[in-house]
Order: structure tokens, then C-alpha cells, then sequence
């Protein structure tokens, strides 16, 4: 490999690997909703040049993450009870799909994959509960890799990607409510069980009804939406209150 190509393959790395940072912290609130993206606080955040962090929020203006604004720049996806919705019932068409599809496809292979899943996320789940704090961010991981692994005989690399984009985007919503209440995961546990115990028996038509009950819920639970909307609305409010300080000074 040339020189040249070595490093632009160190460059798209980096960039990848700064996706990935801002991804993770609009998902998991860091980056609030609705909030203005600016170049050079982002500059001074992630110890980034300003030409990669626009190409990195124009790469998660195409995952959704992110709006662009024209000339005013980029800021954070804002929140609303109807896309909740939306992102929910995309959710379940997708992943009780490509659930079915790996079920008739089904091989030891797969089964492995979600056995191994469900042991490391049926460990968490008996502790989360009591220590949330201490083991949320397993759960969270451990969760992912199940449903993941439930769909990972489903032959298809888009329906694998619109899924991940799909997950992404109910799980800020899921983070953002789990600021105000805690998500009763001992409820989970028990469906992902159940979940389990239907796709090893190849019984495809109840996994996906358990599982489309299992997403379908996200909507309503403890009316995330309207949580997040009012975090919004909190974090605008913080931001103006900000912005009249720095001018008074």
C-alpha cells in the first residue's frame, strides 16, 4: 500500500471512529435534542478538525441522527411522540421480518449465536434490576447483541443495516425516559426468554408475535416521547438561559 493510500485509509478510520463518538452521545443524551451542532464547540469537544466533523454530521444527517440546516449548520434530531411511533413500527416490521427469514434459514450456526446471546444478557438481566447504575450499560450492549443475533440468519445486508438504524434511533428514546424512570426490565427478561424458547423450536409465527409485543411496547412505556419532548424543551430552555448569560458578560 502506498503512502497516499495508507493514509487515507488512517484518515477514514479516524473519521469512522468520530461517527461513532457523536453517535453514541446523541443516542445516549449527551448530545441533547434539538440541540444547535456547532462546528467549533464540537472542535474543542472532540479534538477534531472542523472540515472532518462536517463530513462526519453530514454522514448522520444520512443515518437520521442529525438535521442539516442549510447555511445554519447541523444540530441534533429532535423528539416527538409521533416519531417515536414511527421509529417503533418500523422497528417491529423490520425485525419480526428478518426473524422470520433467519428462522427458515435456521442452522446450528444461528442457533449457537442466539444462545450465546441470551446467556450473556439472561446474566445482566438478574442483576440490573437492584444496580442499574452499575450494569445498565451491559444490559444495554448484551441487548442489542440478542436482538441482533436473532436476525443474524436473515442473508440480507440492508435489512441488517435499516434494522441497526432503526434500534439506534428507539434506543435514544429508551435512554432518554430512562432519565426519568427507570425501564422495567425484569418484564424483558421474560419475553426475551420467551423469544428464545420459540425461535430454537422453530416456531416462527409465536417468536414474532412476542417479539412485536416486545417492540410495540416501547411506544407506550411510560409515554417515552412525551419524556423525551420535555427533555427537549428543558435542554432549549438551558440553552437560551446560557446564551443570555454569555451576553450579559
Amino acid at each position: 500500500m502506498s503512502d497516499g493510500a495508507e493514509r487515507a485509509a488512517g484518515s477514514a478510520t479516524l473519521t469512522e471512529a468520530l461517527q461513532e463518538r457523536i453517535r453514541q452521545d446523541i443516542i445516549l443524551g449527551a448530545l441533547e435534542p434539538g440541540s444547535k451542532l456547532r462546528l467549533e464547540r464540537l472542535r474543542k469537544i472532540y479534538g477534531a478538525s472542523v472540515n472532518t466533523l462536517r463530513e462526519t454530521l453530514s454522514r448522520l444527517a444520512s443515518e437520521g441522527l442529525v438535521v442539516a440546516e442549510g447555511q445554519r449548520g447541523f444540530a441534533v434530531l429532535p423528539v416527538s411522540l409521533e416519531d417515536l411511533r414511527d421509529i417503533t413500527y418500523m422497528r417491529q416490521l423490520l425485525e419480526c421480518h428478518a426473524l422470520r427469514v433467519s428462522i427458515e434459514h435456521a442452522d446450528l450456526d444461528w442457533e449457537a449465536r442466539v444462545v450465546g446471546a441470551y446467556h450473556k444478557l439472561s446474566k445482566i438481566d438478574n442483576l440490573v434490576e437492584d444496580r442499574p447504575d452499575e450494569f445498565g450499560d451491559a444490559w444495554e450492549k448484551y441487548n442489542q447483541e440478542f436482538h441482533e443475533a436473532l436476525i443474524s440468519n436473515c442473508g440480507s445486508r440492508w435489512l441488517a443495516l435499516f434494522h441497526r438504524a432503526m434500534y439506534d434511533h428507539s434506543r435514544r428514546y429508551r435512554m432518554l425516559s430512562l432519565k426519568t424512570k427507570p425501564f422495567p426490565r425484569s418484564q424483558s427478561a421474560e419475553e426475551h426468554k420467551a423469544i428464545l424458547e420459540a425461535a430454537i423450536a422453530r416456531d416462527a409465527d409465536r417468536a414474532c408475535a412476542i417479539l412485536q409485543a416486545h417492540i410495540l411496547k416501547g411506544a407506550d412505556l411510560d409515554q417515552p416521547g412525551e419524556v423525551a419532548a420535555k427533555a427537549q424543551k428543558r435542554g432549549a430552555a438551558r440553552r437560551r438561559q446560557g446564551n443570555a448569560s454569555a451576553k450579559q458578560k
